[in-house]
């Protein structure tokens, strides 16, 4: 895809939402995909159920795009869930779309997934050596055969036994024609909330998506817990007591929308303080301040109200530039950056800028963005970073690269100052990045996974054992 080759960022994972015991279950699930398209922009889908009739729809592209004129209409039912996609596991398909539907032996379930399973090639492999057929290429799928395959009859007793074998992230919906089965990875890797709505009870991965639809936040899912909503109430329990919370750091620095919470804590607030905490390690003299838009504005504030330096838009990003599947040249490579951003002349010209970002994968879109800003005049570029390098790939539902492409894993900090060709290079240290983000939780780094950071992993990312016979 031509936005990969030219936009080196960490990709997001993909969007979850559901409702249970409202009228209008589809058309509130749909603006609630919308909230989360920065999840996910390759696919999107809706389940529904009015108890004994399902109603589905899955489409390629942005929410817009994958749901048409009409698509919505014939929808009916009091429970709903959908799903945003980006491809990390399975490749870019309608096959792969999500909600996945199913009919089984005890009957009907859609499932959504948010994360990555990193035993999933070993699972999917004891599976089809055991008889068991499959459609997609997509680890969720893996998921719903262990429910499956449980000699439970009822679906929480299913899903509870199909999560005893599963590692790595996940946040978890599923449901049939009047139960919606809600579960999140023993670390808690990816976000999940809950919110009510009049009687109503709404799941998403990121609390905006409450705010569409007028919703009231409730609670965060917790690590290892299963939530079981249906006529009868909510249920509560874990089915695991193994847990650590060790939430993705990025959806703090870059992922989740600023007006989300996570976890209590404002994103655009926690950006801020990353970008104060940013000026007090590597302060430098400059006139202006400008980030790299959307998700290191906060963080440019942020060091610019530390600094006393003028926050000024000094890049501009292009959202019109849609998805094109163009194989360019290496010349048009090089400037295909100006598609997504452009320079503000007369804020840069003649002055030092300090640029801030949330994160240099592979360099080549940094290196681009400062050559921009050299033409548009800037006498001096001064690189900040608001996240520690990234030198370790992620097992959990991003798509980074593989390790010996992230530079910072083979490059000290002034090689990578010299690759982009900046004036001066500085990353946020681990310290002080959890310090700003302003957890208080007593798990080891404060409930972070640091992963990406330290090549510190919070769980097994192989996993050799064989599949054992699923019994409840």
């Amino acid at each position: 895809m031509f936005d990969r080759l030219i936009w080196d960022k960490l990709n997001e994972e993909c969007g979850v939402f559901g409702i249970y015991n409202h009228k209008e279950a589809s058309q509130l699930t749909y603006l609630g995909l919308h909230a989360l398209q920065h999840r996910g922009q390759e696919s999107a889908g809706i389940c529904a159920s009015d108890g004994e009739k399902w109603y589905k729809h899955r489409g390629m592209g942005l929410v817009s795009e994958a749901f048409g004129k009409g698509d919505l209409e014939k929808f009916s039912g009091h429970i709903a869930i959908g799903h945003t996609r980006y491809t990390t596991a399975g490749s870019s398909k309608i096959e792969n779309a999500q909600p996945l539907f199913f009919r089984y032996a005890q009957g009907s379930m859609a499932v959504a997934h948010n994360g990555n399973l990193v035993n999933a090639a070993v699972l999917r492999k004891e599976l089809e050596a055991k008889g068991s057929i499959f459609q997609t290429t997509s680890d969720t799928e893996v998921i719903a055969h262990l429910i499956a395959r449980s000699e439970c009859k009822d679906l929480p007793g299913a899903v509870k036994d199909a999560l005893q074998y599963i590692k790595g992230a996940y946040a978890l919906l599923v449901m049939n024609e009047n139960q919606l089965v809600i579960a999140l990875d023993p670390n808690g890797l990816r976000p999940l909330s809950l919110g009510r709505l009049g009687d109503a009870i709404t799941v998403a991965s990121e609390t905006c998506a409450f705010d569409i639809i007028g919703a009231q936040y409730w609670r965060d899912v917790q690590p290892g817990e299963l939530i079981v909503i249906d006529k009868d109430g909510i249920t509560e329990s874990k089915y695991t007591e193994t847990t650590q919370r060790s939430i993705c750091t990025f959806e703090y620095i870059y992922f989740a929308r600023p007006d989300s919470d996570i976890d209590g804590i404002n994103v655009h607030m926690a950006r801020k303080r990353l970008g104060k905490q940013l000026a007090l390690e590597s302060a430098i003299d400059a006139d202006v301040v400008t980030g790299v838009p959307d998700s290191s504005i906060s963080a440019a504030i942020g060091f610019a109200e530390a600094t006393g330096i003028p926050y000024e838009i000094g890049l501009i990003k292009n959202r019109y530039v849609g998805r094109t599947f163009i194989q360019p040249s290496q010349e048009l490579r090089e400037r295909a950056v100006y598609l997504k951003l452009s320079a503000v002349r007369k804020v840069v010209e003649g002055k030092r800028v300090v640029m801030i970002d949330d994160s240099i994968v592979r360099g080549t879109t940094s290196n681009r963005i400062v050559r921009m800003l050299r033409e548009a005049g800037a006498k001096e570029v001064h690189v900040r970073i608001s996240s520690p390098p990234v030198m370790n790939s992620c097992f959990y539902g991003i798509d980074t690269s593989a390790r010996e492409e992230l530079i910072a894993s083979t490059k000290s900090v002034e090689e990578i100052r010299q690759i982009i060709e900046a004036d001066s290079l500085s990353f946020l240290s681990i310290e002080g990045m959890i310090d700003a983000i302003g957890r208080t939780d007593s798990a080891p780094n404060r409930g972070h996974c640091l992963a990406c950071f330290n090549g510190e992993y919070p769980t097994e990312i192989e996993f050799e054992e064989a599949l054992p016979a699923l019994k409840c």
